[in-house]
Parts: C-alpha cells; structure tokens; sequence
C-alpha cells in the first residue's frame, strides 16, 4: 500500500510533535537517571575548576609576592647607592673648591 501525498504531507508536519512527546514529554527513569548523573559530573567538575583556580590565584599571590621583595632589595641597593654616590660627590666638590683655592690663593703671591 503506498501513501499518499497528503499522507506523506501530514506525517511531516507531525513529525516533531510526535518525536517531542516520545522523547521529552514523559522521560523514562533511565533518561532521569542519566540527567542526574550528568548534573552531578558538571557540579563535581565545577567544584574542581574553582579549586584549580583558587590555587592558580594562590601561587600569583605567591609570585607577587616575591617580585616585591625582589624590587625592596633592589630599592634598598638603589638608596645605597645614591649614599655612596652622594659622599664622595660632596667629597670631590670639597676637593675641587680647596684646589681652586689654593691656585687663587698661589695667584696673589705670584
């Protein structure tokens, strides 16, 4: 017996209709169980992404952490430096200034 094309055309468009009723209007037990399953594999999945996380932010805490040392050594070496730096700066102006004296000073006897 074949079908006819209004058949054929009736069963189209109730197609989806009848595939929705099978398969999402009254789930099997099985089909509930498998959800349940699932949403317990996405919440145990979720509650490791976060704990990852939270380690990962850790260890980036940690990180920071020592490049702020790092950069309070490096400060610190700057300021000695500087210290340094700035004494024997005073020392060779105190020198240029006693020169300059005497040759002023060697001037006038001249």
């Amino acid at each position: 017996m074949a079908l006819s094309q209004d058949d054929i055309q009736f069963i189209k468009a109730h197609m989806s209709e009848w595939l929705a009723e099978q398969s999402l209007g009254k789930p099997s037990v099985v089909y509930e169980i498998e959800l349940r399953e699932r949403m317990v594999r996405v919440e145990e999945a979720l509650k490791h992404q976060g704990e990852l996380m939270r380690q990962g932010f850790e260890q980036m805490e940690k990180r920071f952490e020592q490049m702020e040392r790092r950069f309070e050594q490096s400060d610190k070496r700057f300021e000695d430096l500087i210290k340094r730096h700035d004494h024997q700066f005073m020392w060779l102006i105190g020198f240029i200034t006693t020169i300059a004296a005497l040759i002023i000073a060697a001037g006038k006897w001249l």
